[in-house]
């Protein structure tokens, strides 16, 4: 058996990381492995030198031209490769890979990485999800958003674990409060920012440490300096160190409007960190997190709950401690070995 994952580039984000992973833990084990980039040319994330890369032709513009070059590549590799078994990591790999094997049979498996709710061509989508063998949602609430022709076809796996994970911290936390994410509107850091300022008022010394780029990142800086926290709010852009900063730090924050699973949650998480997560759509922190018992749950957009949050967190030495020893368990749960387990495995079942 050949995997093929199949994605529109690998460039930094969430969905190539996990790319990255499976691949490496796939070669890892043995089994032949490719990553098929149908419209890019990027390979940001580490591979490993026995996974096999694909470029099928680069962006396309949506050049109808290019599109079909790119689907004959495609047509031509799968042929090639008639053992491969096909993982689309996005609604338009599953799309070219389908149309690219037409008459032939390879099987399908396609992992829905985005909002399904939000999604501007969802008939397009779901007539080829349900041609897939397989589709892979990251949490049961994605579930809803799907008719019984591929409820039936779906199994449910969460993102796994980098292996190279720091090791979970021991130590003395310091006065610190982190937040790693794109600088987006989805990610809303203003209701972090803004229950930081409430927060600081009773605990002084502790600091906002945010990690990312995004397009709001000058937004974000003025709205700090209108709320006079330019000493207390640090913006640290990309730092490909990030974990290794940020895993003595006293409460890790995640506050989306939406996540399906948050790679940098489930790191934190794993690092045992105490976490203060939104209990956002579609359930991802809901799946990862107990409320009180390995972290703390808050809603979508309330910086006051956030804030009464940071307040418990921060005055409550006990709870702290408890909450970083059962999310460090998040680790096992997550693994590579286990989630990459779990793919193969549901490509097995002929139910």
């Amino acid at each position: 058996m050949k995997i093929v994952f199949v994605v529109p580039d690998m460039v930094g984000g969430g969905t190539e990381r996990i790319v990255s992973l499976l691949a490496n833990e796939y070669a890892r084990k043995g089994i032949d492995t490719a990553v098929l980039i149908f419209a890019g040319n990027t390979v940001e994330y580490p591979l490993d030198k026995r996974v096999e890369v694909v470029i099928s032709g680069g962006p396309s513009g949506g050049n109808p031209i290019i599109r079909l070059k790119r689907l004959r590549f495609m047509r031509e590799y799968y042929r090639k490769n008639r053992d491969c078994v096909i993982f689309a990591f996005s609604v338009m790999g599953a799309v070219f890979s389908a149309i690219a094997t037409l008459g032939e049979r390879h099987r399908t498996l396609v992992s829905e990485r985005s909002n399904p709710d939000v999604y501007d061509h969802k008939r397009i989508r779901d007539f080829f999800y349900r041609r897939a063998d397989k589709v892979v949602l990251q949490t049961e609430d994605v579930l809803k958003y799907f008719g019984k022709g591929i409820r039936k076809k779906a199994v449910i796996i969460p993102n796994p674990v980098d292996p190279a994970l720091p090791p979970v911290f021991t130590g003395k936390r310091n006065r610190k409060i982190c937040s790693v994410g794109r600088l987006e509107p989805l990610k809303d850091h203003r209701t972090m920012i803004t229950a930081f300022h409430e927060f600081q008022k009773d605990f002084p010394d502790y600091t906002l440490e945010i990690y990312g780029k995004g397009s709001l990142e000058k937004e974000l800086k003025t709205m700090v300096k209108k709320l006079c926290l330019d000493n207390k709010v640090n913006f640290h852009g990309f730092c490909p160190t990030v974990l290794e900063e940020i895993r003595g730090h006293a409460m890790y924050i995640l506050s989306s409007k939406f996540e399906g699973i948050s790679n940098a949650l489930v790191e934190a998480l794993s690092m045992g960190m105490p976490v203060i997560a939104t209990d956002c759509p579609v359930g991802g922190t809901r799946m990862c997190i107990k409320d009180h018992e390995n972290g703390i749950l808050v809603p979508v957009e309330d910086s006051g709950a956030m804030a009464n949050a940071m307040r418990e967190l921060a005055s409550n030495e006990s709870l702290s401690q408890k909450l970083a020893q059962n999310a460090a368990k998040s680790r096992e749960k997550f693994s590579i070995e286990r989630i990459a387990e779990q793919f193969l495995e549901c490509m097995e079942d002929d139910g």
